[in-house]
């Protein structure tokens, strides 16, 4: 199957970061997480979800595995900020670029403070979002956090 290059993925070429393609079919609509890996045939503690988060008009991102929760108060304690909040979904593309199940840590419009959780640094490889819907890149946690300026934390309930 031919792959459009997405600007996630130009984005670690130009770097040179190694990443490996998984597609999946989403005519199902069914494009949560915990699907996703059991499409790409990945363990769900390696597939990790883009969540994108506000304190007033700042806005900071936060890569946690797909079957856990975001702990407000630790992403708020992460973040430096007293209260964080999610960002609604009908914000997400305009403040992103990108779409609901096609959020990618890595191509945003803006490179905001990004934090991972710390249980990618376990992994060897970790999957996120290649910037559409169908497409995951998997790649070594430190290549994602260093292309993304991003720390590790502890992020999950």
């Amino acid at each position: 199957m031919q792959v459009t290059k997405t600007n996630a993925m130009r984005i670690l070429d130009t770097r040179k970061i190694a990443y490996e393609i998984h597609m999946y079919d989403n005519e199902d609509g069914q494009i949560h997480g915990t699907a996703v890996a059991e499409k790409v045939g990945l363990p769900p503690e390696t597939v990790f979800k883009t969540l994108v988060a506000h304190s007033g008009g700042n806005l900071y991102v936060f890569v946690i595995p797909v079957a856990e929760e975001l702990d407000l108060k630790k992403a708020a304690k992460a973040a430096d900020e007293k209260k964080i909040e999610m960002l609604p979904v009908k914000d997400l593309l305009k403040w992103t670029g990108y779409v609901r199940g096609g959020c990618s840590p890595v191509g945003m419009k803006k490179l905001y403070p990004t934090f991972i959780d710390s249980s990618a640094g376990a992994l060897a490889t970790m999957a996120v979002s290649g910037g559409k819907i169908g497409i995951q890149m998997e790649l070594a946690p430190e290549q994602l956090a260093g292309v993304i300026n991003a720390g590790f934390c502890e992020l999950i309930k």
